[in-house]
């Protein structure tokens, strides 16, 4: 993966090293090609690749590795993990933001709020009724199994004493409860207490149904739901294996129901069913649940059910419909060999045993309609916002319902309270589509919420179109997405917009989009750690990323745009006194400064201050988070352009002009002291110069800088033998003496004060008539 300001960056290496070739061959020209002139031609340009930044990769990879280690030592995002050295920066250049909402925007904590059976509903404040229903009807049941025992259903005798309305809701709330309590692949797990381990038997015994000790384990939080709701109105799941349930009734009685057939849940059948046999009774009932979608083909006719769904969507519940069939003996022994025969066929067999699954779902008898609420994160609200008000446009990708979806929009404040909403209706046509499209686009500033289906077919005939337009809407919605079109709206957007593009999620299924985007942040949540790790950076919360893009990002970009073009000038202003060196002695190849001295001006004269640009910050972390209108500044990109990059270059040329000229000029008797004069200057512009592009001091960098000056100055006095005492050869210091009279010390001083004043001059003009808009909040 590589990050947008490294491609930046490579363009502008490409232009230096187009500077470093004209550079040369000026040179040669000026020369009049006398001689060998390709070879002065090399010559040259090994003696300005100083201008190609190769110490830049190093910089900035250290600078990633110190951003990712400082992401992780945030105490305020606490569990936040970076899985890439490669591109922090690009969280401060994020223009869209792609969600999932189960467990991203939501807790994926299920609770169970409602129950509806047509003509009665059931709330969370009525649950007490149907816990007394359940008591009553199973303790009917058993007063009438102690006097004969041949059946476990409530009789539908109407008895004299009760009317029959009131009998019928009971048994159909009876009926539900135990459908729900039956359908399903939750599995009761039992932790062996630690104090009974002498009696093995006693301490089974002592394991088994204490209600404390239970936990339920299921694929889908949902069903757990579902099985802990039973549990509280009094039929509770107290054992299971691959061919039994075990169920506890209020009474303390244990049934057990024999498991015949389980059709698992799959996102295409959006179902799932069992066949069980009530070992008391022997009958045989089909139980299945599902989405409303799929079940209301399935189910007898009804006016109601969609309604509902309706109702309960818009409060923000997930639903579930659950019905039943009774099956004959017969019945069910003709669908086992067919279902048998299905599965052993070699062809097809996936669409014949569906055809057989799909003979038994006829006419099923409607039983509920459940609804479960999962609640936001902490903070989702505030996040939301904050990131809206740093221009950051949000689309949430979800699996969900439309009205659900739309619900959480609201809930979570990812569309503002008084925006409107353009809900796109179903299109199945190129027509359809157009005409839809057209009544969309008359629509001004309104959040957009379309489902997968309609959106496939947009994308298929007006892709552009679309895409334009969904770009202009602040908040988009896709409910019914399926993971691979998560992953194309990502891709879609990078190729039409060239924006930056940041999916977050929480499961498996949200692993294409996170890969596909720009820059991937997982959330450890109920889903496992598929998402988190196989994104670039892992939080534990929703609410941390207002603080890992407007602090983190931010910081991270603006620190890596200095530190790069910093790099740059420190390569162009040598290269510049090597040609003001050459020109002045009638263009000879010949370097200005020996090995040693090249070499250490890159690492230990200057390394410390310039990558002490690392730890700068232009905001305080709280002032970012205050005024995430300034995070849209960075998406511009004006940190590092060709035009900051030009007004490098022009500074580098300046001084590097001013050095070298200066210490020609002032030099007396020996030329050596030039290389002494200009090099001294040299490295104290450096360090005055990070001193000036540095916006908030830390104590590192006052470190830095007087660890750099004091290692130059030591090399100035004892590395004397390294530059050739004796010997009058370029680059030698040839006499401590020289180095320690005052008019050394004023002729460094003086070309030091001509090449930086100016800049300083500029630089507080600049900040005094047009400052920077994170200045005027700091003032």
């Amino acid at each position: 993966q590589v990050g947008l300001l490294d491609l930046e960056l490579n363009q502008l290496t490409k232009a230096l090293f187009l500077a470093l070739v004209a550079l040369s061959v000026v040179m040669v020209t000026l020369q009049g090609f006398v001689g060998p002139w390709y070879r002065n031609l090399f010559r040259f340009l090994l003696l300005f690749s100083y201008i190609i930044p190769i110490s830049l990769r190093v910089n900035l990879d250290m600078g990633k590795a110190a951003y990712g280690w400082m992401i992780m030592k945030d105490d305020n995002i606490p569990g936040t993990v970076v899985r890439t050295s490669t591109i922090p920066e690009e969280l401060g250049r994020l223009v869209y933001l792609l969600t999932d909402k189960t467990g991203t925007l939501t807790q994926n904590e299920m609770i169970f709020k409602r129950l509806h059976l047509g003509t009665v509903s059931y709330g969370t404040d009525t649950m007490d009724e149907i816990q007394s229903h359940i008591i009553n009807s199973y303790s009917q049941v058993h007063s009438q199994n102690s006097g004969n025992s041949t059946s476990s259903t409530p009789s539908r005798k109407p008895q004299s004493s009760a009317p029959k309305v009131r009998k019928s809701v009971s048994s159909r709330i009876h009926e539900a409860v135990k459908a729900i309590a039956l359908c399903h692949n939750v599995t009761p797990v039992y932790e062996s207490r630690a104090g009974v381990s002498a009696e093995t038997e006693y301490a089974e015994v002592d394991q088994d149904f204490s209600d404390e000790n239970r936990t339920y384990q299921a694929s889908s939080p949902d069903e757990v739901a579902l099985v802990q709701w039973t549990e509280s109105v009094g039929l509770t799941l107290v054992n299971r294996d691959l061919t039994s349930m075990q169920l506890k009734t209020p009474g303390g009685h244990i049934l057990t129901y024999y498991i015949l057939q389980i059709f698992p849940f799959t996102s295409e059948s959006k179902r799932m069913g069992i066949i069980v046999r009530d070992e008391s009774s022997g009958e045989i009932t089909f139980y299945m649940k599902g989405a409303d979608v799929a079940m209301s083909t399935i189910v007898q006719y009804n006016d109601w059910l969609e309604e509902e769904c309706g109702n309960m969507a818009r409060e923000g519940l997930r639903t579930l419909v659950v019905a039943k069939k009774s099956l004959t003996e017969e019945q069910y022994q003709d669908f086992e060999s067919r279902y048998n025969q299905a599965k052993l066929s070699i062809h097809d067999r996936n669409l014949k045993v569906a055809a057989v699954v799909e003979s038994l779902e006829r006419e099923m008898e409607l039983l509920c309609l459940t609804g479960v609420e999962d609640q936001l994160q902490a903070d989702v609200r505030p996040t939301l916002e904050m990131l809206r008000n740093a221009g950051i446009k949000i689309w949430m990708l979800t699996g969900d319902k439309l009205e659900t979806a739309t619900c959480i929009a609201k809930s979570s404040h990812l569309v503002s309270r008084n925006q409107d909403i353009h809900i796109f209706r179903p299109v199945a046509t190129r027509g359809e589509a157009h005409l839809e499209l057209n009544a969309f686009r008359r629509k001004h500033d309104c959040a957009l919420v379309i489902s997968g289906d309609s959106l496939e077919v947009c994308l298929k005939y007006y892709e552009h179109e679309f895409v334009e337009l969904a770009c202009q809407c602040p908040a988009v919605v896709c409910c019914r997405c399926s993971p691979t079109q998560k992953a194309h709206i990502v891709k879609l957007l990078q190729h039409h917009t060239g924006k930056r593009t940041c999916a977050i999620g929480d499961g498996g299924n949200d692993v294409s989009m996170i890969q596909a985007a720009d820059c991937g942040i997982g959330i450890e949540g109920k889903e496992g750690k598929q998402a988190s790790l196989a994104a670039d950076f892992s939080i534990t919360q929703f609410k941390h990323i207002g603080r890992l893009l407007m602090v983190h990002g931010r910081n991270s970009y603006k620190r890596s745009a200095a530190l790069g073009q910093f790099v740059m000038h420190r390569g162009l202003i040598i290269s510049t006194m090597q040609a003001v060196f050459s020109s002045v002695f009638y263009f000879a190849s010949v370097p200005l400064y020996q090995g040693f001295l090249m070499v250490g001006y890159a690492t230990i004269y200057t390394m410390f201050p310039v990558f002490s640009l690392v730890l700068d910050q232009d905001v305080k972390p709280e002032m970012a988070l205050l005024y995430p209108e300034l995070y849209k500044d960075l998406t511009k990109g004006r940190s590092l352009s060709f035009k900051t990059f030009l007004i490098w270059v022009l500074i580098s040329i300046y001084q590097g002009g001013i050095l070298m000229y200066g210490a020609l000029l002032l030099f007396e008797s020996e030329f050596v002291h030039v290389v002494a004069i200009s090099f001294t200057a040299l490295i104290l512009t450096e360090l005055l110069m990070v001193a000036l592009t540095i916006r908030t001091w830390h104590w590192l960098m006052v470190v830095a800088e007087f660890l750099s000056l004091g290692c130059y100055v030591a090399s100035l006095a004892f590395l004397n033998e390294y530059f050739g005492i004796g010997r009058v050869s370029f680059g030698a210091f040839l006499d401590v003496a020289f180095i320690t009279t005052v008019t050394f010390l004023w002729k460094v001083s003086a070309i030091t004060v001509v090449s930086c004043l100016p800049l300083y001059i500029l630089k507080y003009l600049k900040r005094k008539f047009s400052p920077p808009s994170y200045s005027k909040l700091t003032s």
